[in-house]
């Protein structure tokens, strides 16, 4: 960094800067935990029956075990698009109004979850439900190691509740999916042919209001040979939401090419499963009683306004710990 011309080639130093920050968030606790654990010696060889120092000890024990497994599940997230920003697409299932209403609790326990890391939510497009919530949302998720973390939310999920939109007071369940794909770096060539694609430009869709942009600044791609289509709505310029979907198109793409060449890629996309019955890969059930369960994992919690508040991590961590075999 401190060498001349580092800053003439500004997308090779912020992908350097990004790789930097990335080692230091695994060798600054290695280093950490080797400092706790060389004190907790020195400690140990002078306490020789001290209660308070031997309190102290224990304290260190404590905190060095809490470091060293943050470290394990550094060194978990070692796979080729781990430390990749990541593109989350939820989509709600059977259920009509109800899995509406339950796509917006995930997404808000998503964003949630992303305000906790410090990393940073950028939504380009939401379809609003016909009564209530959200029919489907896209969002890009910036921050380190965010693919790594979030590949462990892929697939469908489920909720039991009693409706708030029944008058009966009958429980429902309600599904939506999860799919998470990482963005792909600038130096990664994927090549668009401009004839296969299909431009459309409409007026952004929204609640009302001031803010609501008048032009036709929507902008909607088709790629035509594969069928993939990609929306994005939220910014007020045409360029900056086109610029948005070739983004996103460019990472189906290349998703779609590397599970054409090996099956590496495939066994990060997951198989894709009906939004429905027997399908979820996690069950959210707040009545009768208050329960989340990982299907996958066996990992579970009574602690449900915790987990839909954004505290997710038990569930990432367990699917990370788990052996390759048992995550096909």
């Amino acid at each position: 960094m401190a060498g001349a011309g580092f800053w003439d080639r500004q997308e090779e130093a912020n992908r350097l800067i990004k790789e930097l920050k990335g080692l230091k968030n695994i060798m600054d606790p290695m280093k950490d935990a080797e400092k706790r654990l060389h004190d907790a010696k020195e400690l140990l060889q002078l306490s020789e029956g001290d209660e308070d120092m031997e309190r102290q000890i224990e304290h260190e024990a404590e905190v060095l075990a809490g470091v060293i497994a943050a470290l394990e599940i550094q060194v978990l997230l070692s796979g080729p698009y781990d430390n990749n920003n990541a593109i989350l697409s939820l989509n709600s299932g059977a259920g009509g109004t109800e899995s509406c209403d339950w796509t917006s609790m995930l997404f808000r326990m998503y964003t949630r979850w992303a305000e906790s890391k410090g990393y940073k939510v950028t939504v380009f497009d939401v379809l609003a439900g016909e009564e209530a919530g959200i029919k489907n949302v896209s969002l890009r998720i910036e921050g380190d190691k965010v693919y790594g973390y979030l590949k462990a939310e892929k697939g469908v999920h489920r909720l039991v509740r009693i409706s708030p939109f029944d008058a009966n007071k009958r429980r429902h369940t309600s599904f939506a999916s999860v799919d998470v794909i990482p963005e792909i770096d600038d130096d990664i060539q994927v090549d668009i042919n401009p004839d296969d694609l299909k431009v459309d430009v409409f007026r952004s869709s929204g609640p009302g209001g001031q803010s609501v942009n008048t032009a036709d600044s929507a902008v909607r791609i088709t790629h035509m040979p594969t069928g993939i289509v990609v929306q994005s709505q939220v910014e007020r310029s045409q360029l900056q939401n086109k610029v948005q979907c070739m983004k996103v198109l460019k990472a189906k793409l290349f998703e779609l090419k590397q599970e054409a060449l090996d099956n590496e890629l495939a066994a990060e996309a997951g198989k894709k499963q009906k939004i429905e019955w027997g399908s979820q890969i996690r069950s959210y059930v707040l009545q009768p009683y208050q329960m989340i369960k990982d299907h996958r994992t066996e990992a579970e919690t009574g602690s449900v306004q915790k987990v839909l508040d954004g505290d997710i991590d038990m569930f990432i961590e367990a699917f990370l710990k788990m052996r390759p075999g048992e995550k096909a």
